[in-house]
Formats: structure tokens, sequence, C-alpha cells
């Protein structure tokens, strides 16, 4: 069935000590230059205050980060919840920049059954955008505390999944693909720049970050992207930004969160420094 033109429930996934501004800064830019709709934007970033949906002490108390990629791996799937199993929800990554209307995505249809909007299949499947149907999504993700103590969650509803095809609805690569797969840049309708050791906010991100003699979350290697004219679009979109308004310090997180837990990115010798411990427990989805 088809929503109507309501306004868009955006959830993204970033980074709590001000690593991801500029993404964060890109892609709100992006969202509305092209939006037909209003569009409301939930950044999803972990908090120390224990009154906060995305708290964490780091010890065991809400979300579990040990064993996340990034700083926001599992929050996706608590969106659903965050939103009382409610309407429709548009979750995204940071690294993501819009070329077309949101709306395309938001009043795209979702057959009974489904329990999400997501681009790929099996092994492919592309979760970096979901289009979340909040009240199915209800029949089948864990409760919310289950998923904060449980440091191999995200994986395990990834996987989920990718072995449940027909619960999901199929959206067009060119909506979500990584790093613009193979698609021509005319085509692209949003651009996924997942490819952590290629990001085109580095670039502007890693000075800044030395200047406030801050370190980055990722800590693996920094490449040129193979895309060049992903990389333009980028900075004219950066540049695009700052001159229409937007400001790096509207994004800054009022409490930063400090040290966290969390997968390197740093491989040596073909595995991760810090061991992926593997902690299993029942069934987590049905």
């Amino acid at each position: 069935m088809s929503f109507p033109a309501e306004t868009a429930r955006v959830f993204v996934g970033c980074d709590p000590n001000d690593c991801d501004l500029e993404q964060m800064m890109v892609l709100e830019y992006s969202l509305r230059k092209h939006a037909s709709i209003p569009v409301e934007i939930i950044w999803m970033r972990l908090s120390r205050d224990e009154k906060s949906f995305w708290f964490s002490d780091g010890k065991g108390a809400g979300w579990t980060t040990d064993r996340w990629a990034t700083p926001f791996s599992a929050f996706r799937w608590g969106i659903p919840a965050y939103c009382n199993f409610e309407g429709r929800a548009l979750y995204l990554d940071a690294d993501i920049m819009f070329m077309s209307d949101v709306a395309e995505m938001w009043q795209h249809p979702i057959e009974a059954g489904r329990i999400m909007l997501a681009s790929g299949a099996g092994k492919a499947l592309r979760l970096g955008e979901i289009l979340w149907d909040c009240a199915a999504a209800k029949a089948v993700l864990p409760e919310i505390r289950q998923l904060h103590r449980e440091p191999e969650g995200h994986k395990k509803l990834q996987h989920y999944f990718e072995e449940h095809p027909q619960q999901v609805q199929p959206l067009g690569a060119e909506y979500s693909n990584i790093d613009g797969d193979d698609i021509p840049l005319e085509q692209l309708k949003a651009v996924h720049y997942s490819k952590m050791g290629t990001q085109f906010s580095h670039q502007f991100a890693l000075p800044r970050l030395q200047a406030e003699q801050k370190g980055h979350w990722f800590d693996g290697k920094i490449e040129p992207h193979p895309r060049d004219e992903l990389r333009q679009l980028f900075e004219q979109y950066y540049h695009d930004a700052l001159a229409a308004g937007y400001s790096l310090d509207n994004y800054r997180n009022p409490e930063p969160f400090g040290a966290f837990n969390k997968q390197s990115q740093n491989v040596g010798h073909g595995k991760k420094r810090k061991p992926f411990l593997k902690r299993l427990f029942g069934s987590l989805v049905g």
C-alpha cells in the first residue's frame, strides 16, 4: 500500500564525538535540497544520558557496542521500537548523499508480510538505507533490552534478513548501493559511500580533527575513492551547503560520548586486532 506525502521521519546513525560532522551536513543538505515533503531528522548517537534511547555506559548497561564496526551499527534495529511500532521510519547511515527526492523512497509501496524496504538480497543485502514498516517489524525484531545486551545482535539480524528475503521489499540499486556500484552518475538517486577507507569526508574531517586534537573512530587505511566524479559531487555538496548557510558547528554533539568499545578496522595478518568473541544465545528472531 502507498502512504500519503507526510513528514519523512529520517533516523541517521552517526558518531557521538563529532567525527562525522561533514557527512551529517552533506546528508542533510542533499536531503532537503531535493525533498518535496517535510523531513524530520533524528541523529542517532551514543549517549551517557540514561534517559536517552541511545544510552550506553560502556560497562553493560544500555547498548553493548563491543562488536560493532561503527559507533551506531545496531541502532537501526531499535528504530521501530523508538517509533512505538507505528508508521514508517527511514534509516540512513551518515555516509549517504541524495541526488533525488526522498519522497520517492518514503512513499514506496511495502507489500503485506514484508518488514522493510531495502536493496539487494541474500549476502548482497544493503542495510545502509532501510525504510521500516514499524508495525510489521514488531513481530520479528527482539525486545529492545535483548538488543541492548547482545553484542552480536547486529550481525544476527543482518543474517536473518539475508536468509529471509521474502520479508524484504526490493529497492532499486540506484537508491541504495555501495559506492555507486557500476551505476552511471546520471542514473544514481543516492550514493552510500560505504567503504570506510575511501570516504569523501576524510579530506575535510581528518585535518579538522587533528586541529582539534581529536582522533577519528575509523582506524583503518585511507585510500583514494575509485570514482572521482562521486568525490567531486560530494565536494560540490559540501561547499554548496556552507554557501547556503549550513555550518559544521550545528552538528556538534553538546555532550560528546568519549571513548567506546568497537571493532577495529586496522587489519593485520588477515585478522582484526581486537578479538571477535563468539557469544551466542538462542534464536534472536523467530
